[in-house]
């Protein structure tokens, strides 16, 4: 049995003391799966750390126990839990890349464990790694145990990390965002080994996430964190269906679903509370609907109902009430009809690269590496209208955001055609591009490395206006608190560098440097992917109220297919480099055509029973 008991953790900073729990209890019984969900910032990923006594020297545990049947783990020295790590306790980090040694095999790092809890020789370990690597589900684990991780994809590399944390046959595993980063096909697969491995080893699992869906399906029970302090918990079921408290409600109003698609997702204003600061009364406060004088007092986590805590006060008045709907700010035009003509129009476009086979062969005495072709855009024909969003989704490894930046000619095309706004752009130098640069831009996944980290927001929005000539010298600091405000930021925000902002600030600033061209046409690769399901609810209504005010047309791609039902007018889905099928959303969700199809639509994770 894992439990939590009354688990305050602080955290030592130059700014100050930053408290990340406050008196955290949770019990996950044996074989059973207890998630944790909530924002980033809300202590996640601190209880992992903690649950396998691996905070950092900067955090202090200032009360409570963490015990792993009966045994405080804090109650040991250095060594004993450093024993205890991996050999009772497994952890799966949510990305696998930065957690494997890239200078070691997969079939190596497996063996760590092994060789270190169980005393099993090396040649025993690596027989028993490949053994392990096969239990996880990877084909042709005595290759896989000889490769290096980058030799192999996202799925691979969750089930590898997966297989090290299982090898001294732990009683609790700990995963913490293990499925973020994955396709929903993988993701599904994931998710089938755990309740395989649950049912077979008799695991109990500690599962953090912000995906409800995946919650929904994996666990027995779940606790909502919000600001360090658990603010409602429960049977899953019944707390995802029947949420009581206010923040729980907002969370699952913020949540793009394929089965209940809205024209507008609901979003929760504001920010976490600052975790330096003392705690007056209730922290939801100040971003809550349905606050009143009295919960600027203490709220105690209170019993509403068999197995169901709530921490708060209006629980029972607001048991039937919905999260407020969203509402659209003033200003917002209706949407034009979509015109007939197209924006873009792509034929036959081909992108292909050449790979290594990893053979050398001799062409007379010179030794050269044999190479292959990979089609990663093959064929793909595709047109887009002015105001109309196309979803392009696919698993990792579709060819969907070489596609996409083909379109962009930020990569060359192999073959094919591609016309932008009238403008034929494939075969033209990029020296006679700039029209369609300034027409057609693009929101990359990543703001922190789309960024400049040394420029100011003032800099980096006014660089394309100078860039196309757009404004002068004196209406630049005009047209950025311009931008600012059209993708709703307040304009002393124009001199903040992206590491003081926020994640769903810095993608902002990263659309609003995509709109100072004035453009027709965006690409939008992943663009809420890292986000939190309520900033990321807040940056698709955004794009959305752009597309009716501006009549910019996106082509939205994602593998989340319950985003892209909610914001997209057709969708296109991609495998293996080829578009497969393609029509208008209603009729993708509700009646696929394609096997491939199919296949992502019914691994789609769902909070409601479809």
């Amino acid at each position: 049995m894992f439990v939590l008991d009354d688990l305050s953790v602080r955290y030592r900073t130059l700014a100050g003391p930053v408290h990340a729990l406050s008196r955290v209890s949770l019990t996950a019984p044996r074989g059973s799966t207890l998630a944790i969900v909530g924002e980033s910032g809300s202590g996640k990923s601190t209880i992992a750390l903690a649950a396998m006594g691996l905070l950092p020297p900067e955090a202090d545990v200032t009360g409570g126990r963490i015990l792993i049947d009966g045994q405080d783990l804090y109650a040991l020295s250095v060594e004993q839990r450093r024993q205890l790590r991996g050999k009772r306790i497994g952890l799966v980090f949510q990305d696998p890349f930065s957690v494997l040694n890239p200078s070691l095999t997969i079939g190596d790092q497996v063996s760590e464990g092994l060789i270190y809890h169980l005393g099993m020789s090396r040649g025993d370990a690596s027989r028993r790694a490949v053994e392990l690597l096969d239990e996880v589900g990877i084909l042709r684990p005595e290759i896989v145990a000889r490769a290096y991780p980058h030799e192999l994809s996202g799925g691979m590399r969750q089930r590898a990390l997966l297989a090290g944390a299982l090898a001294a046959e732990p009683d609790l595993l700990v995963l913490d965002e293990p499925t973020t980063a994955l396709d929903v096909t993988v993701e599904s697969q994931i998710l089938d080994l755990l309740e395989q491995l649950q049912r077979s080893r008799g695991l109990t699992m500690v599962f953090i996430s912000h995906n409800l869906g995946v919650v929904r399906r994996i666990a027995s029970h779940v606790a909502v964190l919000y600001a360090g302090e658990v603010i409602e918990c429960g049977k899953t079921r019944d707390v995802l269906l029947h949420p009581v408290h206010p923040y729980t409600k907002g969370l699952l109003a913020a949540i793009p679903t394929i089965d209940r698609r809205k024209k507008r997702l609901a979003s929760i204003p504001g920010q976490l509370p600052d975790l330096r600061a003392a705690r007056v009364g209730c922290g939801f406060r100040p971003r809550c609907p349905f606050s009143v004088d009295r919960c600027r007092t203490p709220q105690p986590l209170e019993a509403v109902e068999d197995e169901r805590l709530v921490r708060c006060h209006r629980a029972h008045p607001l048991e039937s009430t919905a999260w407020p709907p969203f509402a659209a700010p003033s200003g917002t035009a209706a949407r034009e009809p979509l015109a007939d003509r197209n924006i873009v129009t792509v034929s036959d476009l081909s992108k292909t690269f050449s790979q290594s086979t990893g053979k050398i062969r001799l062409r007379g005495l010179i030794p050269r590496m044999e190479l292959t072709e990979h089609h990663a855009v093959d064929g793909v024909s595709l047109n887009v209208r002015p105001g109309e969003v196309l979803g392009l989704v696919g698993e990792s490894g579709s060819g969907k955001t070489t596609l996409g930046r083909t379109i962009l000619r930020l990569l060359e095309p192999t073959s094919g055609t591609i016309e932008i706004d009238g403008q034929t752009v494939s075969g033209v130098a990029q020296r006679d591009l700039d029209r369609m640069r300034r027409c057609a831009q693009i929101v990359f996944q990543n703001p922190d490395s789309s960024l400049n980290p040394r420029k100011t927001v003032r800099e980096l929005l006014g660089r394309p206006l100078a860039r196309f000539g757009l404004a002068s010298r004196a209406e630049i600091p005009g047209r950025v608190d311009a931008l600012l405000e059209l993708v709703r930021l307040p304009v002393h925000y124009a001199d903040r560098y992206p590491h003081q902002m926020s994640g769903g600030e810095k993608q902002r600033v990263g659309i609003a440097c995509a709109l100072a061209t004035e453009p027709r046409f965006i690409v939008c690769d992943e663009p809420v992917s890292a986000l939190d399901v309520s900033v990321q609810a807040a940056i698709v209504n955004l794009l959305a109220d752009l597309r009716d005010r501006l009549g910019v047309a996106y082509l939205f791609i994602s593998h989340d297919i319950s985003v892209v039902a909610h914001l997209a007018d057709r969708i296109a889905v991609m495998q293996n480099g080829k578009i497969v099928e393609i029509g208008d959303t209603a009729s993708i969700i509700e009646h696929p055509s394609h096997p491939y199809t199919i296949k992502l639509i019914s691994s789609v994770p769902r909070i409601y029973e479809p």
